[in-house]
């Protein structure tokens, strides 16, 4: 299962497709040029417990430090997810 990312000008999105359809999305706006706002993370009912919004935010981590941008977690379980894991504050 590899997330996948989706960009325009301002905002963008991680997601999971299987057989051709998105079963997991998480969307973020661009804040400047240095930063990244998480505002949402959706699992499509079925795919709970699956590990799939944890993998999203896994990649978002893994794209700020990429770009060398910081991260914004409004979302609910994306600030969750990375307050919980040591290895991602530096990206806050």
């Amino acid at each position: 299962m590899e997330v996948q990312l989706n960009i325009n000008d301002k905002n963008g999105f991680f997601y999971i497709e299987e057989n051709g359809k998105t079963e997991a999305k998480m969307t973020f706006v661009f804040a400047g040029e240095d930063k990244i706002i998480i505002d949402h993370t959706e699992v499509n009912e079925g795919n709970n417990g699956k590990g799939y919004g944890k993998m999203m935010v896994e990649k978002s981590v893994e794209y700020a430090r990429e770009k060398n941008i910081k991260i914004i977690p409004l979302c609910p379980f994306a600030k969750k997810v990375i307050e919980k894991t040591p290895e991602f504050q530096d990206i806050l």
